[in-house]
């Protein structure tokens, strides 16, 4: 037999939902961005740089497989 875990809203019939006051949603998200480990100016310098290029690459990829299925099709059906 499977057990429930996910707490409070477990007991709860599925029609049933507690909404959360905007003062406790608001503490509670001060609460988990104490929780994360920012990153350093150099540590997200270097982590912007590599996502810039990955995403040239995959730019220069994408649009080179264009190209090259354009031709393919223009050829195979011809174009003007």
């Amino acid at each position: 037999m499977a057990i429930d875990t996910r707490g409070e809203t477990a007991d709860k019939p599925s029609g049933e939902k507690k909404r959360t006051s905007p003062a406790l949603f608001y503490r509670q998200v001060v609460a988990e961005l104490r929780k994360v480990i920012w990153p350093k100016r150099k540590e997200l310098v270097s982590y912007t740089i590599i996502v810039l290029v990955f995403v040239l690459i995959l730019v220069g990829i994408v649009s080179a497989l264009d190209a090259l299925f354009t031709e393919g099709v223009l050829r195979i059906f011809g174009g003007a």
